[in-house]
């Protein structure tokens, strides 16, 4: 699949943490680039956020508004298009009280998205899933977790999983039944960390944040896998291009799931004596839950203390030579980039 630096690509949600990083990526890459909001007041915030990476957009990068749940603007978006990177995904701040307020928005949206780039005969279509459709529903064991493995939509899981695992599930139907020779390729990233440029970002860094908070003397026997935002970002565009990617689905990780005090001590490592309020031991599992007693704010990981689920990079690194950076590196990056911000408690911008 040969590109050309003429060729468009329209990279839904340009103002999130992901999508800021694909433009620039983009960018760099000479394409023409097109970019959704919700609303056009955004636009702003999205080439400050640009600037802070140090790239200068300008005429080389457009915006239009459209919105996951309305049909509005996304046959205008994807117009001349040759590729769509599909970011946006809708992320609550808490559970939602009714799990479809989630779900189809990130079902539907994803459909509008797909639908609109058949008609208007873009060729390929890169759609950001997540762990979340791969490792969830399903007791963890050691073997470690691959795009072969499906999060099973069923019993008590949390609504986002669920907008998820069913957001892409349609994808691949829609494609399977309807596309007309679109070509699919699903990204599915793990806890997204990395570089911040601004107050919006992955949801995953307030993990971060909560270590400088001294909430808990040590930290909880919690295990997730990491990937740093510019090398999920680099995924993206691989799976966008390289001939090998289509109808195939990619795990974005650093590698294997890591502990949150193996995170701490990296953080403790790199950051030094600006870090001096993150803890260095671990809680044993009781000592947690008789802090979530009396802070309800910690109740969400019990589930998940001590639990591992193992995932392996291997696809995306044989297929698509991805080379993405270590974990460490990927979470003493977002500490130091909070920490010149001002953006972690009790710190001042170095």
């Amino acid at each position: 699949m040969s590109s050309t630096a003429t060729d468009t690509v329209l990279v839904t949600g340009g103002s999130g943490f992901l999508g800021g990083r694909v433009i620039a990526q983009a960018l760099g890459e000479g394409y023409q680039v097109r970019t959704t909001v919700r609303s056009l007041n955004r636009e702003a915030q999205v080439r400050g956020d640009l600037a802070a990476m140090g790239v200068d957009a300008g005429e080389e990068l457009t915006f239009v508004e459209a919105d996951l749940t309305s049909d509005d603007g996304w046959a205008e978006a994807v117009a001349g298009c040759r590729y769509v990177l599909h970011t946006a995904s809708p992320f609550p701040g808490g559970e939602p009280d009714n799990e479809d307020d989630l779900i189809l928005p990130a079902r539907e949206g994803t459909l509008r998205v797909l639908r609109a780039a058949r008609d208007t005969g873009v060729e390929r279509v890169v759609v950001t899933s997540s762990f979340a459709a791969v490792g969830y529903g399903r007791p963890a064991t050691e073997k470690p977790f691959t795009e072969d493995d499906w999060t099973a939509p069923v019993g008590d899981l949390p609504a986002y999983i669920r907008s998820k695992v069913l957001a892409e599930r349609a994808a691949w139907e829609f494609v399977e039944r309807e596309g007309n020779g679109l070509q699919l390729a699903t990204v599915a990233p793990v806890g997204i960390f990395g570089p911040v440029v601004g107050s919006d970002h992955s949801s995953s860094i307030s993990m971060i944040t909560g270590l400088f908070s001294g909430a808990l003397p040590g930290t909880p026997r919690l295990y997730f896998a990491v990937v740093d935002v510019r090398d999920a970002a680099a995924l993206h565009l691989k799976a966008m291009t390289d001939p090998r990617a289509a109808g195939e689905r990619f795990i974005a990780a650093a590698g294997d799931a890591v502990s949150l005090h193996q995170i701490a001590l990296a953080i403790r490592d790199r950051l030094g004596e600006a870090a001096s309020a993150v803890p260095v031991t671990e809680l044993p599992d009781e000592t947690v839950r008789k802090a979530a007693e009396a802070n309800p704010a910690l109740k969400g990981m019990l589930p998940n203390l001590g639990k591992v689920r193992h995932v392996s990079n291997e696809k995306a690194r044989t297929v698509l030579g991805w080379n993405p950076r270590s974990s460490d590196d990927a979470v003493a990056s977002t500490a130091q980039s909070l920490l010149e911000l001002g953006l972690l408690p009790m710190t001042n911008p170095a």
